[in-house]
């Protein structure tokens, strides 16, 4: 009789998390933070690979955006680094803008009248 009754909450229990899941968008959550992660590796690379050698040209005392620094009173500040990771910022801010127009998954939240 008790081995009946773990039974029963036990499938219960698996029953309510999995409504969870269903309900919440638990899965699309977890999608969207993988495409997240790829699309921050992609944007990195770009930058490390393409934009700043080709920004490091114009720089004398570099020869990557990434590099570029500049010295007051002894006190060094990695300004490249900065810009870098706000290209960054950029790049993935554009890439997710054009999904979610592309895709139309703007209107996915609008409820219908």
């Amino acid at each position: 009789m008790a081995k009946e009754v773990v039974r029963a909450r036990t499938k219960q229990e698996v029953s309510s998390f999995l409504d969870f899941v269903r309900e919440q968008g638990v899965v699309g959550l977890a999608i969207g933070l993988l495409m997240g992660v790829a699309i921050n590796d992609m944007a990195r690379s770009f930058v490390d690979g393409l934009i700043d050698p080709l920004i490091g040209l114009f720089l004398p005392e570099s020869s990557s955006l990434d590099q570029a620094t500049f010295t007051i009173s002894n006190s060094t500040f990695l300004w490249g680094s900065v810009v870098s990771s706000l290209i960054d910022l950029l790049i993935i801010a554009l890439v997710i803008y054009l999904a979610f127009k592309l895709l139309k998954l703007d209107k996915l939240d609008k409820k219908k009248d």
